[in-house]
């Protein structure tokens, strides 16, 4: 599994939001200038999240994007299983696993089925809060 620049930048684009959730709207001219991202690979991404519910879009000349939840609730698995589908590594294990004729004699679905876990247990135990304080202990380290 290989997690495609959509689901990384939606990421950014969500952990930007949660660092610069003062109450006012964020533009995504803003968000694009300091993640390095094009405004309009943002527009695609910010429309599924949008879509989705979560983020909130806010119309006018202060307009932009805000988060509809606290940075809490939202874990790093939502916002990659939104952009990415599933995060399984093979098609035969995880949510809507197709059949395998040889499920029953594989030894390797074994290997894919904790992968799978694994995943799972890092991307859903991680939320946009953790990705912020995360931030925030890099910027607080600095050197006289």
């Amino acid at each position: 599994m290989k997690i495609s620049t959509k689901g990384r930048y939606a990421l950014r684009l969500m952990l930007d939001l949660a660092i610069y959730n003062t109450g006012n709207p964020v533009s995504l001219r803003d968000i694009a200038k300091r993640q390095e991202i094009s405004e309009k690979y943002l527009e695609q991404i910010i429309a599924t999240l949008n879509k989705a519910g979560f983020v909130r879009s806010v119309r006018g000349a202060q307009g932009g994007y805000v988060l509809r939840r606290s940075p809490k609730e939202y874990t790093v698995g939502d916002i990659l299983r939104l952009t990415e589908g599933s995060l399984a590594p093979v098609a035969c294990v995880g949510d809507g696993a197709e059949d395998c004729d040889r499920e029953k004699d594989c030894v390797t679905m074994r290997v894919w089925s904790m992968l799978n876990e694994a995943i799972n247990n890092v991307v859903d135990h991680l939320t946009l809060e953790d990705l912020v304080a995360w931030e925030a202990e890099k910027t607080d380290q600095y050197v006289i």
